[in-house]
């Protein structure tokens, strides 16, 4: 059991990474080691590190609900996302394309949609509501006769909170439209099917699954074509040039196959162990606020706000737990997120966030002194309840 003056390090940052799980690490040893052939090699050594490519897809497929050929491995949840946004648009007339996303997504699509903007493509970014969701009616007034692509995630990364995706696929479909949807934050925390969702590309981050960093994948629905974002061999099916690298591809495959093996105890031991933190922070501080969905949410994900104080500052004050913020410091400066901003978070409430994620590595024992660590420090910076 931890103690109260314990220094050992509490991490409630899952959103921002997770670390490897062992099985994963085990699984990537051989092809640190003996098993090093280039996969696009022809002789034995060339052809096992194939079949170790091939498992590792199927691997990620299986967790997606699709086909193993819907599946190309990239080197993160941002190439993946750049890969749809830049491979769908026509650059010799990119003002014939238009695309439709929405002012919480993750920055790995705002600034490609930026720059596609830049070009002379026609974006529109949607605005969410105070729960931090897409309201599907809009999505439909959005489309346009030249709409090319539909991008909204899956779960907001700062809040957790869910989108309506299967409600806008099915809209889209009437209008031919393709749907993507950035998935890094879901996969591994919720259900993820890609024909239930009805979308045609998803993206997967391989370190917010308990995989390595650098790894990634996407899946391309069947029938669906990409321009390539590297053109080169004819690697990946011809959807993405260069050697692939066995490592990761093995550690996200080994990675996703854990997770989807024990997927629904790790949902009711997150949400247990996010409950009781939420339980423990509204029960014991006066004033705190709720960043997102109440119930439409990813089950690790707490989001809070103290009005009045900074959640950089309370983090200072907590060196052994290991948070977010719901603000970006640049140039000394703190700013509110995005997310916060877009949800109409006034400032005086959004500076004081603080996003906690839990994870397989948390305990209860944890959370309880993680919760006292807060409370406490909270009330030392004089917003508690005061009795």
């Amino acid at each position: 059991m931890i103690g109260k003056n314990s220094e050992t390090m509490i991490y409630l940052d899952h959103n921002a990474t997770t670390p490897v799980d062992p099985e994963a690490v085990k699984a990537m040893l051989p092809y640190l080691q003996e098993e090093f052939g280039n996969p696009s090699s022809g002789y034995t050594l060339g052809l096992k590190a194939k079949q170790g490519v091939e498992r590792a897809r199927q691997e990620v497929a299986s967790i997606l609900g699709c086909e193993n050929d819907e599946v190309i491995f990239t080197s993160g949840g941002t190439e993946s996302n750049n890969m749809v946004l830049k491979g769908l648009i026509d650059f010799k007339s990119p003002e014939k394309f238009h695309m439709i996303t929405c002012a919480v997504e993750h920055p790995a699509i705002l600034n490609p949609a930026l720059y596609l903007m830049e070009l002379g493509a026609n974006v529109t970014i949607l605005p969410v509501d105070s729960l931090g969701q897409v309201d599907p009616d809009k999505v439909r007034k959005a489309i346009l006769p030249g709409t090319g692509l539909i991008s909204i995630m899956l779960a907001n990364n700062e809040t957790g909170t869910l989108q309506p995706i299967k409600e806008i696929t099915n809209m889209a479909r009437e209008h031919g439209i393709p749907v993507h949807t950035d998935a890094a934050q879901a996969v591994g925390k919720i259900e993820v099917d890609v024909n239930e969702l009805g979308v045609d590309f998803l993206s997967v981050a391989g370190h917010k699954v308990y995989g390595p960093k650098g790894v990634g994948a996407l899946f391309i629905r069947n029938g669906r074509n990409l321009t390539p974002l590297t053109h080169g061999a004819a690697q990946e099916a011809g959807k993405r040039a260069g050697t692939e690298s066995i490592i990761l591809a093995t550690g996200l495959g080994a990675a996703c196959h854990i997770a989807r093996e024990r997927l629904k105890n790790d949902i009711k031991n997150m949400e247990t162990l996010r409950d009781r933190l939420e339980e423990r922070l509204f029960g014991e501080l006066g004033g705190l606020v709720l960043n997102g969905h109440p119930h439409e949410r990813l089950p690790n994900t707490l989001n809070v706000s103290v009005p009045g104080l900074e959640g950089g500052q309370i983090l200072e004050g907590l060196p052994t737990v290991m948070a977010s913020t719901g603000a970006a410091c640049h140039d000394r400066t703190v700013r509110l997120s995005h997310v916060l901003s877009a949800m109409a978070v006034p400032p005086e409430i959004g500076m004081g966030a603080l996003r906690l994620t839990v994870g397989r590595t948390n305990t209860m024992d944890q959370i309880e002194e993680a919760a006292e660590l807060i409370i406490n420090q909270v009330k030392r910076m004089g917003n508690g309840k005061t009795d």
